[in-house]
């Protein structure tokens, strides 16, 4: 799911347009639409919703958290509000796909799937909102679920983004999955 940035979130989506408008003049580009990309896995016996997304408790054993990391910097990690989780939560929720504004159906079989979810526990945890894996863009959500993919096999290079729109941190996932791949 391709879900504009901030949707339903007004600091998210303030920030976010924020930072694309520093962006967009840095580059010397119009701007764009952000957005955030939500995963959801069909399966026999219901769905895994899969996302980074804040850290909003400390049951993250109820929301299927795999794995988490720092917002920022490193060192205010230690402070919830600075965190993040990656979720690979059965029959969860992802409360801003009702916001999407298409679905990207993916050709994932069974196996490709079963690699996903069994690789989402080794997903890197780079500090969001930074360049840490020298990819050239940040880490961040959607890097989480390009990394995700690629390590399904899909070649994420093919997913379209809605027209006009960019998706930051998508490259870093990609990036960071193929190196992941051939080590």
């Amino acid at each position: 799911y391709w879900i504009p940035l901030g949707a339903g979130q007004r600091v998210v989506r303030i920030s976010g347009a924020i930072y694309e408008a520093l962006t967009a003049a840095r580059d010397r580009r119009p701007r764009r639409r952000l957005y955030h990309a939500a995963l959801v896995v069909d399966l026999p016996d219901g769905t895994v919703a899969i996302e980074a997304a804040p850290v909003p408790d400390t049951d993250g054993q109820a929301r299927g958290v795999v794995a988490a990391g720092p917002v920022g910097l490193r060192w205010l990690g230690r402070l919830r509000i600075f965190r993040y989780e990656v979720r690979c939560w059965t029959n969860g929720v992802i409360p801003d796909l009702i916001y999407a504004v298409t679905t990207i159906p993916l050709p994932l079989d069974g196996p490709a799937i079963t690699r996903l979810l069994e690789s989402l526990p080794e997903v890197p945890t780079p500090v969001w909102g930074r360049d840490e894996l020298q990819t050239g863009d940040m880490w961040n959500s959607n890097s989480v679920v390009a990394w995700a993919l690629t390590r399904a096999g899909l070649d994420c290079r093919e997913l379209e983004l809605p027209q006009g729109g960019r998706a930051p941190g998508w490259h870093a996932g990609r990036v960071a999955a193929d190196v992941a791949t051939r080590s």
